[in-house]
């Protein structure tokens, strides 16, 4: 009697099966991030919510920290790729335009967008940093990140020569603008569409730095 043929191990159907895992952790972890709270969220609420066991949101993340770092990092991308916002195909196109007050104008367009994703997580951390080491730990990194990015979108604005303020005075406003304080206010409490915010905010950008 002959052995019987063993099968080949499909290791392409176990990635896809924790790449789906992953996907379903950090939806479930920012839907509870934002509507539970950073605090009273656990690594079970997670599990449960996204139909995993607790040890598989840990086997793929260790802990709740780094399950909130990598929840913040898709949020702001838009995907799990690990590419930097400023390198990706739609700002490089944003950064390729000549004319600053275009510039400008689509850059408000692409924020308003990376609000729609971030705005509301950006709340939740920021209002368990009082409290919770973790997320005031985030929030500060949140704050750098965003600051180096304004950074270096006021380096290429001063490079046009198009500037009416200093490169310095560029970045603080594209800071203080961008946090996602402005897009709550005016499209989740005051009702805008994300069109008229993205216009007004544009222009607010043009009156405050160009001649």
């Amino acid at each position: 009697m002959s052995d019987p043929v063993k099968r080949p191990y499909d290791s392409s159907r176990r990635r896809e099966q924790a790449k789906e895992n992953r996907r379903r952790i950090l939806g479930a972890a920012h839907d509870l991030f934002v509507t539970r709270g950073y605090g009273r969220t656990t690594i079970a609420d997670v599990a449960a919510e996204a139909g995993v066991a607790p040890e598989t949101v840990y086997a793929a993340f260790k802990n709740k920290p780094a399950l909130l770092h990598r929840v913040w990092d898709v949020a702001v991308g838009g995907d799990d790729q690990d590419v930097p916002l400023l390198a990706r195909p739609e700002m490089r196109a944003v950064l390729a335009e000549s004319d600053l007050r275009a510039r400008l104008t689509a850059f408000a367009v692409f924020n308003t967008a990376t609000m729609r994703r971030t705005a509301r997580l950006h709340l939740a951390v920021r209002g368990a940093a009082a409290s919770e080491p973790a997320a005031a730990a985030m929030l500060g990194e949140i704050d750098r990140q965003r600051l180096e990015s304004m950074a270096g979108h006021a380096r290429a604005a001063a490079a046009t020569g198009q500037l009416a303020v200093a490169e310095e005075e560029c970045r603080d406003v594209l800071w203080s603008t961008t946090d996602g304080t402005l897009w709550h206010q005016l499209v989740e409490r005051r009702e805008w569409p994300d069109e008229r915010y993205a216009a007004w905010l544009g222009r607010l950008w043009v009156s405050a730095l160009l001649a």
